[in-house]
């Protein structure tokens, strides 16, 4: 709860709670004379009616303010129904007045001009009266809980039309209302960014990326490579995703969001050229990178996490993002796509397709870096460095064993996860085998020596599942 909004509750309960108790001089002091009113305020009475007043001023706030949070149906709901019950009140009030003796009775019925009889025509008047100013009010609230709705269409028009110049927009309304707003507004923000980075990119392979990638192919020049044309390569990739949504739930503008996660791909893509490497395309917070040589791929990604992780020492004031990187070897195919003017090289092939269900078991698994056993198989015999398996990917009917590199770790949890290393390994083998009790063991083990391995309390659980399902 906002502290305004604990400040106004405060102001309500203290005026209210007075106002229930005076509200009686405030009756006393208001007279039926039998032909009209008579007003005699007591000092009570002027206090009462301060406090009335006051409590009035708060409530209505409150109200307005809870309406504003709830979704359309609530909003709806919480307006028409109180204003639904006070029309009742009074007609069914004016119905039966003439059926009242008391004096109050009396004067409400000579103040408002209601004949005798049963059928009266003033009080039918005054019935039919409260009838349009309830119809009027009720097309006043559904109009003014509606009318964001012409905002967001206009919005939603616009934004398909790609002709959405602003960078931000408001809608108002209702919390369900805001919502939308919310959602268009990063629809606008991802339509721009990836906007932005493919001009970005343009530019780049432009100036650098067309010598490296005609290079790796063995083609002389773009002139050689006719539109529609592609080449079957055997090539290593790296996709690295930049995890920001920790750092996109911080009050930031549109632009500096933006600009925020822009500085980290300045970062990476000065790496991956360093290594030999070239980015094909922009994936959302992430890049492609191709190599040519899997060794230089698997350097590549060692120093882009330690990269990141000295790039959010510096940014102090934000959340830190962090580095999701897989690594395949396989057979991809490498094309030029676009006009004639404007012609750009890329992977053409649907190997995309097992890196994206590789980055999310990485995920998934809480690991920084994986590597395909295919990359494995495919680096120089003196080429080492430490890993774990940690499972097999099945992808339709490949299966693709994966395993997790240790250089992304400081010395000394390096050092005990390789210690563990084969409790691990062995807890995996176990847990495809569906030796869930052996899996169990092993894990246990290496989480009882290294409570903060994520993998393996991720297998653990998984374990547990398994286990309450069989017995």
């Amino acid at each position: 709860m906002k502290t305004s909004t604990k400040i106004l509750t405060i102001l309500a309960v203290a005026t209210v709670v007075p106002t229930i108790f005076l509200f009686k001089y405030l009756l006393d002091a208001i007279v039926p004379t039998g032909t009209s009113f008579v007003v005699s305020m007591t000092p009570l009475g002027w206090v009462a009616l301060a406090f009335l007043v006051a409590s009035t001023i708060f409530v209505g706030i409150l109200f307005f303010k809870l309406v504003q949070k709830q979704r359309l149906a609530s909003a709806l709901f919480l307006t028409i129904v109180p204003l639904t019950l006070v029309y009742g009140v009074f007609v069914a009030y004016v119905s039966s007045i003439n059926e009242m003796t008391d004096i109050t009775a009396q004067s409400i019925k000579t103040m408002m001009k209601i004949s005798p009889g049963e059928q009266s025509q003033s009080a039918m008047l005054w019935v039919g009266l409260a009838t349009v100013v309830y119809l009027l009010l009720l097309f006043v609230i559904i109009i003014s809980l509606c009318s964001p709705l012409t905002k967001v269409e206009k919005v939603t028009k616009n934004l398909g039309d790609g002709r959405l110049k602003s960078d931000d927009f408001k809608v108002g309304g209702v919390k369900q209302f805001k919502e939308i707003e919310n959602s268009l507004n990063k629809i606008n923000f991802q339509y721009k960014q990836k906007e932005n980075k493919l001009k970005q990119t343009d530019l780049q392979k432009q100036k650098n990326l067309s010598k490296q990638f005609f290079r790796f192919l063995g083609e002389e020049g773009l002139a050689e490579l006719e539109l529609g044309k592609h080449v079957k390569k055997t090539a290593t990739l790296l996709l690295c995703d930049l995890e920001c949504e920790k750092a996109k739930n911080k009050t930031l503008s549109l632009e500096e969001n933006f600009n925020y996660i822009n500085s980290y791909l300045k970062v990476v893509y000065p790496i991956i050229k360093r290594f030999n490497g070239f980015v094909d395309k922009f994936l959302g917070d992430g890049v492609l990178a191709v190599f040519s040589e899997p060794q230089e791929a698997i350097l590549c990604a060692h120093a882009l996490v330690k990269a990141i992780e000295v790039k959010n020492k510096g940014q102090k004031e934000l959340l830190p993002i962090e580095a999701k990187i897989v690594v395949d070897t396989s057979e991809v195919v490498f094309g030029i796509v676009g006009e004639d003017d404007k012609k750009e090289p890329q992977i053409i092939s649907e190997v995309l397709d097992n890196l994206k269900k590789m980055q999310e078991t990485n995920a998934y698994i809480g690991t920084k870096m994986l590597v395909s056993k295919q990359a494995l198989n495919s680096l120089p015999q003196n080429f080492e460095f430490d890993y774990r398996y940690t499972g097999v990917l099945e992808v339709d009917d490949k299966k693709i064993p994966l395993y997790e590199s240790l250089e992304t770790f400081g010395k000394r949890k390096k050092e005990k996860i390789l210690k563990l290393k084969n409790n691990f390994e062995a807890g995996v083998r176990a847990y495809n085998q569906k030796k869930f009790k052996q899996a169990k063991q092993e894990f246990e083990s290496v989480l009882h020596y290294m409570p903060d391995d994520t993998p393996a309390y991720v297998y653990f659980n998984k374990t547990l599942e398994k286990l309450k399902e069989s017995a």
